[in-house]
């Protein structure tokens, strides 16, 4: 069955005006200064917070 109406241009774009994508939220990290997600580790040096780190396999 097809629709009785029509949907209008003003109805679809305002439908979709919640879709676009939110940019990712970066922290600096206190450590190294690299940027990283929060509550997360550090990729780079492994730092979590002043009691817990990371090791980190070095790529050779």
């Amino acid at each position: 069955m097809l629709p009785a109406r029509r949907t209008s241009k003003s109805v679809k774009r305002a439908r979709r005006s919640h879709h676009a994508l939110k940019a990712v939220n970066v922290s600096a990290c206190p450590q190294c200064g690299q940027a990283k997600l929060p509550h997360r580790a550090c990729m780079n040096c492994g730092y979590v917070s002043p009691k817990v780190s990371i090791k980190i396999k070095s790529e050779e």
